[in-house]
């Protein structure tokens, strides 16, 4: 859905890194060098990105609002 906030594998912080890792992809920078430039030097993180779809403006029109 959204990135997660601390890598699963180490417990890096990684979240706060999430915008400036898609400004730089969508910018035209290739993948590898995006998240060296972010930052992400271990291989569990750089997984936490790579492979993270954002799939929440898909789910989000499905969801109903709670009024317990």
């Amino acid at each position: 859905m959204i990135i997660p906030v601390r890598c699963f594998s180490c417990g890096g912080l990684i979240a706060h890194k999430w915008e400036e890792f898609n400004a730089k992809k969508d910018a035209g920078i290739e993948v590898a060098i995006a998240l060296d430039e972010v930052g992400l030097d271990r291989y569990c993180c750089r997984r936490m990105f790579v492979s993270h779809l954002d799939l929440i403006f898909e789910v989000a029109p499905f969801s109903k609002a709670r009024t317990d």
